[in-house]
């Protein structure tokens, strides 16, 4: 049985088999956020891993990450391997912590698998970009060939999750989460648009994208994500909900609030598809 845990925007706990990891753990206070964080570093002590899918700040916490790495000293920090350098040369807000030693530090390629005690970690391609000017790409250009911008599919107390980071739709992409038998997406649904893009926004799945991304790829539950966190950047579940009603009728829709768990496969499919 997997536990999975929601912190806000597309930070996520998963434990199971005496394995803890956290991916893109958002723990510090931003103006524009609309769930302050309740959640400090220390409260995620133990963790075996701790992961990162792209130098956003509402990915990478550089602010929070160096607490969160000295309040679990064994954990291993994995990123991205074109910004190993970022992680570890980060100070955060409090200076007597340290920074994060380099030997701590994975940096991940696609297709080259991660063990972290009894968790498979399977790094697969995201398409995203650092600014407007390199959107929407892998990053390659920007990082001598290595994709910039990751996805994770986990492998943990027999179940796969798919945590898609930031992205949109490729070709490809479902192909291969098929063939790595993913049980559960957790997806963003905030979409794009030209306006956020003129703000310098590079955007991601709209609700519509992420469900037909999840049925194309045999998936057969999806948890939206990145959708209700920070202002001028979210999505509907609701349209969610009625998107997949009408077109995937198949695929069960996991809401989950920030800061709420559940316990992956869940023994009765929650009413209407929720948990909040």
């Amino acid at each position: 049985m997997l536990q999975l845990r929601r912190l806000a925007q597309a930070g996520f706990v998963l434990r199971g088999a005496g394995t803890a990891l956290v991916i893109d753990a958002f723990l510090s206070p931003r103006p524009d956020r609309l769930v302050p964080p309740t959640v400090a570093p220390e409260d995620l002590a133990g963790l075996d891993a701790i992961l990162v899918t792209h130098e956003h700040r509402d990915h990478i916490d550089l602010v929070s990450l160096p607490a969160l790495a000295a309040a679990s000293p064994a954990a291993q920090v994995i990123v991205p391997a074109p910004i190993v350098d970022q992680v570890i040369d980060a100070v955060g807000s409090d200076p007597t912590v340290g920074r994060i030693r380099a030997d701590r530090v994975i940096g991940a390629i696609v297709d080259r698998e991660v063990v972290v005690g009894a968790a498979r970690v399977f790094p697969v391609p995201a398409r995203h970009g650092v600014q407007m000017a390199d959107a929407y790409s892998f990053g390659l250009e920007l990082s001598g060939g290595l994709h910039r911008f990751l996805g994770y599919v986990i492998e943990l107390a027999g179940v796969r999750v798919y945590h898609a980071g930031d992205t949109i739709r490729y070709d490809g992409m479902a192909e291969r989460l098929r063939e790595l038998r993913v049980d559960l997406a957790l997806l963003p649904i905030n979409g794009r648009s030209a306006e956020r893009e003129a703000r310098g926004l590079v955007g991601n799945l709209d609700h519509a994208e992420a469900a037909d991304l999840a049925a194309d790829a045999g998936i057969p539950a999806m948890v939206p994500m990145h959708h209700d966190t920070i202002a001028g950047n979210t999505g509907s579940v609701e349209d969610l909900r009625t998107y997949v009603a009408r077109h995937h009728p198949r695929l069960t829709v996991v809401e989950m609030s920030p800061f709420t768990e559940l316990a992956w496969p869940p023994v009765t499919i929650p009413d209407r598809h929720e948990v909040r």
